[in-house]
């Protein structure tokens, strides 16, 4: 009961926290804003995620008011809720995971990826050590509470395509809403799920601190195409297609700043990435969030460019557990467009 209250307690301070930071960024402001002024407002799914980390960077480097444009950047603890930030009009665009958009599209929502900063989920399976013995791969889910960012999030997505993909229901586990960073270490620690899927810098506390260990690697492509059969574009920033459509200028520039960011990141060392970023992100310390920017940067793209064959392995992996998709007919190219990152190059 003591442990229960404690993760209970770690969960609400965190969350209070993420509420005041987003806040402060102004959602409780006015409604989106025309674009016209050159002022956008972009939600992100965890800005101090290093799978979202170009958001950041961007402002960090001026890229985006080298273009012109003013960028509020605001965050909310999981893709899911950042979705809705984006369909109830509170924001123009969204840094987060592409595989909302084909979820959106069979809700009668037409969203689209503008910049693929990602071919790789840089998502990571990890496991207590506690329970280490008895949970050895995805086979294993079964009776198990598992943690998410949130329910309805990408990595609950992925964590029901595992399951399915290894014989496990998805009535057969128990997917748990932790968060990520402190909450998701704590849910780990004391119990309160056997293991789940984050991401760095998360991973990399949990692996310095000795919490768990790693069950499952989505932080390259090769480990995208070992678990899920293919490139899995995620992180991306997208839009509702009608603004884009009606706002094409603005579009561009942001497509341009963020290539010139996932460009600049090509060539400089995770230090010099981590350098760059405000303090606090470095939770773990410098040397640690330095070492989470190495090993998921092989997730990123280097010209914002979809993948060919990444929104079908995104198709196929939706299909396999989601009801709203399984029989509903997905049309892949109003998902994504690369007119405004090939224009960029």
């Amino acid at each position: 009961m003591r442990t229960a209250l404690k993760f209970s307690a770690a969960l609400a301070a965190a969350t209070l926290a993420l509420t005041t930071l987003t806040a402060c960024g102004g959602t409780s402001g006015p409604a989106a804003s025309d674009g016209k002024d050159g002022k956008i407002k972009i939600m992100v799914g965890g800005l101090d995620k290093v799978i979202y980390l170009p958001a950041r960077l961007t402002q960090q480097l001026g890229y985006f008011e080298d273009e012109g444009v003013h960028v509020t950047l605001l965050t909310e603890p999981a893709g899911v809720q950042a979705t809705t930030s984006l369909v109830s009009g509170d924001v123009e665009g969204v840094v987060g995971f592409y595989d909302h958009t084909l979820d959106l599209q069979v809700k009668g929502k037409q969203v689209e990826s503008v910049v693929q900063l990602a071919h790789a989920p840089g998502e990571v399976e990890v496991v207590s050590n506690k329970a280490a013995g008895e949970l050895t791969s995805p086979k294993d889910f079964k009776g198990k509470k598992l943690g998410v960012t949130g329910l309805g999030s990408s990595t609950d997505f992925l964590t029901k395509y595992l399951a399915v993909k290894n014989g496990v229901q998805t009535n057969e586990f128990t997917p748990v809403a932790v968060g990520a960073g402190q909450t998701f270490l704590s849910a780990l620690q004391q119990g309160s799920i056997q293991g789940g899927m984050t991401t760095d810098p998360t991973v990399a506390q949990i692996l310095d601190k000795n919490l768990g260990k790693v069950l499952l690697d989505m932080r390259t492509p090769e480990g995208s195409q070992k678990a899920l059969g293919g490139p899995y574009p995620s992180s991306s920033l997208y839009m509702n297609t009608d603004w884009v459509n009606s706002h094409k200028d603005t579009v561009r520039k942001l497509a341009k700043a963020f290539v010139k960011t996932l460009k600049w990141m090509s060539t400089h060392t995770p230090e010099q990435i981590a350098a760059k970023m405000p303090s606090d992100y470095a939770q773990g310390g410098k040397e640690l969030y330095a070492r989470a920017i190495k090993d998921t940067l092989p997730m990123f793209t280097e010209d914002g460019v979809m993948p060919a064959d990444g929104p079908a392995t995104v198709e196929r992996v939706l299909k396999a557990f989601n009801p709203n998709l399984k029989n509903a007919t997905v049309d892949l190219k109003k998902t994504y467009t690369t007119e405004f990152v090939k224009k960029s190059g």
